[in-house]
């Protein structure tokens, strides 16, 4: 599933050739995905200007002169900016179509996408106003997480792969921002101090960080807007990683179903 740096990545690449411009027409081709293309969403859209486009956690918002736009890539979904006449492939299921001859095509194997139009503001949305902190936000650190966590004993990897807690840190994240804290995945949330949270913080700042400037993970699903693969898989040190070598210690990294999702982790250096 693409995660935040794979959503900065895209937001990056898209805004560029989007801001400014005037959506000419939304052709939808297929209106089945995780939640159906509003009936109506082609009238709406049509002849209204983007003004801005911005992140919130893995949706990409895209601010019209009235209401908006919210996409989400789902497991499988990508966002390519080209020329309106090339034609489209199996997968590709609506263009959104902008003044220069250009158009937005969602591309979504799998149908777990969404691409929903609003004209309230995009904040009030019901998926994205109960959403907690931004990761790279001045208001998340270790003090918050610190906080949160009191009297949960939910293990510490679901507790920050929690939305409500901290939006975008998925699992390949979790995996590797608890390893450079020192943590282990399983440990209850209520059960890490203040100065662990803390370091935990900074570890996933650093990390997702560093994966946005390497341009995102390199999934099986996920390409960039360009049509190449991120590269930050080639710095993963436990993800996948399992029955080999720690890259600290040596000792064998382990894998082991925690919230129905394979995390990985070095028994020595996490505890």
């Amino acid at each position: 599933m693409p995660e935040l740096p794979e959503v900065e990545t895209t937001l990056r690449g898209i805004a560029p050739h989007l801001r400014g411009t005037r959506i000419e027409r939304l052709s939808v081709r297929q209106r089945r995905l995780r939640y159906p293309v509003p009936d109506g969403a082609e009238q709406e859209v049509a002849g209204r200007r983007i003004l801005t486009l911005r992140r919130r956690g893995k949706y990409l918002l895209l601010e019209l002169d009235r209401g908006g736009l919210l996409i989400h890539l789902g497991m499988s979904g990508s966002l390519r900016v080209l020329p309106a006449d090339i034609p489209p492939e199996r997968h590709d299921h609506l263009d959104l179509r902008i003044s220069g001859g250009r158009c937005l095509r969602l591309r979504d194997p799998r149908r777990f996408g969404t691409f929903l139009w609003t004209p309230d503001p995009l904040d009030d949305h019901p998926l994205i106003r109960r959403l907690g902190a931004e990761p790279l936000g001045p208001q998340f650190d270790g003090d918050l997480l610190y906080a949160a966590s009191r009297g949960r004993r939910v293990p510490v990897k679901n507790f920050i792969m929690d939305a409500r807690v901290v939006v975008g840190v998925g699992n390949i994240y979790a995996n590797e921002s608890l390893f450079a804290a020192g943590i282990h995945p399983n440990r209850p949330s209520g059960r890490v101090g203040r100065e662990r949270y803390r370091r935990l913080a900074s570890s996933i700042k650093e990390i997702l960080q560093s994966a946005i400037d390497q341009g995102g993970t390199s999934l099986r699903d996920f390409v960039r807007e360009d049509g190449s693969p991120g590269y930050f898989a080639l710095a993963l040190r436990v993800y996948a990683r399992g029955g080999e070598p720690c890259t600290r210690c040596g000792c064998e990294i382990r894998q082991q179903r925690i919230g129905q999702r394979s995390s990985f982790f070095c028994p020595r250096c996490q505890r």
